[in-house]
């Protein structure tokens, strides 16, 4: 096992550089076969890392329980969006579209890369350094189609995910005084390690950290108030890019917050750092809930989704119930599979309207046979509608709440949730389900082909694996998969 995480933490960069030096055609086959080998060899890890404490390879690579679960939500998307990607660009072949064919497919193997090795690496530090990766990367496949609007949204990205790596810096190094308490001066600051002495570590520093990691990861996982770079970065980047910045770095960016709240819990007991991702939670989903409202590009509105579904997350994991946190697991995966999905309609949607305007998008179900009905249900999917997979992981987590019945949080969060259903299911309807109107202009961006027909094969391909996944998620999980969820969740719950 311990040769799988070798191959999952060098594969992805090893493809990343043969990309930027064969053709784009080349480029596409390898990073399909990359991201479909790194999702099997994920999923070849889970029976294992259900029913053992963890999986080495040396002294820098570990994988538990909870490290599998978040590792298969990023391959699992690394792998669909590689499929999605190779029908979705249009590459001409002259000299431009074929470089801008390499880095693009350079940089979409390096940025899943870096979030591939997240989940693998063993330690906080190794963790910050591998997040921070993420940022350089994706902040260049952001401004990559090099509009205006694309670098605008790149450089605030920049700023705001620097300004929140550099407090997570801050966390990880006030995190490591709190272990020389313990361990001395000098020390690996392996999560091994820190879980092993955290019960003895200072309250007030650690305190002092995990709120630090919770403002600063809670900058990349779109948490209010620290999330206004994410709807201009997910509107303005390549829908393959989108998809990943939402499927699979909101999540990292939750693995770390999660690392932080191990060793809090068996710190400083459940309390404190439930209350802090309580707030944290209450605001993203509030913030969210109104936007979602209100939007009129498709794309922003899926990155306020996102901002919701993280918030959901943070409420989850405030809960004291473990069916609760089973629940927030599950959310992870089933949030990959969904919003990877909505991304890959709502580009097909882009390319046929050649606008992002949702005013200027109507009859998308009768032009788009197939990506339509499926761009739907994704929506639907992403409002909690049986039978998918975020129906069983929110049901989880509000029983989860309902288990403490003087807790209101539940509550707000199941009001907050149907003000976003509202929001989303009133997309749906109108630039999907209503009739066509040829009269609709097309954006700037392009000329719109109102012809029935899809944009393409892959893109179909790419979503209907998604579909399937959710109904697999939503329906009958596989076993494995659910003892993976437990044993994660016992990880997680379990306090001092």
């Amino acid at each position: 096992m311990s040769s799988i995480l070798v191959i999952l933490v060098t594969m992805p960069f090893a493809v990343a550089v043969a990309s930027f030096f064969i053709s784009t055609k080349a480029a596409k086959i390898i990073t399909i076969a990359a991201g479909s080998v790194a999702f099997m060899l994920s999923l070849a890890l889970v029976p294992s890392a259900s029913s053992r404490p963890q999986i080495v390879a040396g002294s820098l690579l570990r994988v538990d329980a909870l490290s599998v679960v978040f590792l298969v939500a990023t391959t699992f998307i690394y792998a669909t969006t590689a499929v999605f990607a190779s029908g979705y660009l249009s590459l001409s072949n002259n000299d431009a579209g074929k470089r801008y064919g390499r880095r693009f497919y350079a940089g979409l193997n390096l940025f899943c890369w870096s979030m591939t090795a997240a989940p693998l690496v063993n330690g906080l530090a190794l963790l910050w350094v591998a997040i921070e990766i993420t940022t350089v990367i994706s902040a260049l496949l952001v401004a990559i189609d090099d509009t205006d609007e694309a670098t605008e949204a790149s450089w605030k990205y920049v700023l705001i995910a620097s300004l929140g790596l550099g407090i997570a810096l801050l966390a990880t190094i006030i995190m490591y005084y709190a272990g020389t308490a313990v361990f001395g001066s000098s020390y690996e600051l392996s999560f091994t390690k820190l879980l092993s002495g955290a019960g003895k570590f200072p309250a007030d520093v650690v305190r002092l950290a995990f709120v630090l990691a919770v403002l600063g990861y809670g900058t990349k996982m779109g948490l209010a108030p620290v999330h206004t770079w994410l709807p201009d970065a997910h509107s303005e980047a390549p829908t393959p890019v989108s998809a990943l910045l939402s499927g699979a770095l909101l999540a990292i960016s939750f693995y770390a917050i999660l690392r932080y709240f191990q060793i809090a819990i068996r710190s400083i007991g459940p309390t404190f750092p439930r209350d802090v991702l309580l707030i944290f939670g209450v605001a993203s989903l509030v913030l969210a809930s109104l936007y979602l409202l209100a939007q009129r590009d498709i794309k922003r509105l899926l990155a306020y989704s996102s901002v919701e579904h993280m918030g959901i997350l943070a409420i989850g994991m405030s809960f004291a119930a473990p069916i609760a946190i089973v629940g927030v697991l599950l959310h992870v995966l089933a949030h990959a599979a969904a919003k990877g999905t909505a991304f890959f309609g709502a580009g097909s949607v882009v390319r046929k309207f050649a606008t992002k305007d949702m005013r200027k998008i109507r009859g998308g179900v009768d032009l788009l046979p197939w990506s339509g009905p499926m761009f739907v249900a994704a929506i639907l999917a992403l409002s909690a509608m049986p039978p998918f997979g975020i129906f069983r992981s929110e049901f989880l987590i509000v029983a989860g709440g309902l288990q403490n019945p003087g807790d209101i949080a539940t509550v707000v969060l199941v009001m907050l949730v149907t003000m976003a259903f509202f929001g989303l299911s009133w997309f749906a309807t109108q630039t999907m389900l209503s009739p066509k109107d040829t009269s609709i202009a097309p954006g700037p961006s392009g000329v719109a082909s109102l012809v029935k027909g899809e944009v393409s094969i892959y893109i179909v391909i790419s979503m209907g694996i998604g579909l399937v996944a959710l109904v697999i998620l939503g329906v009958h999980p596989p076993e494995v998969l659910l003892r993976l969820l437990n044993q994660a969740a016992a990880e997680l719950g379990r306090p001092r």
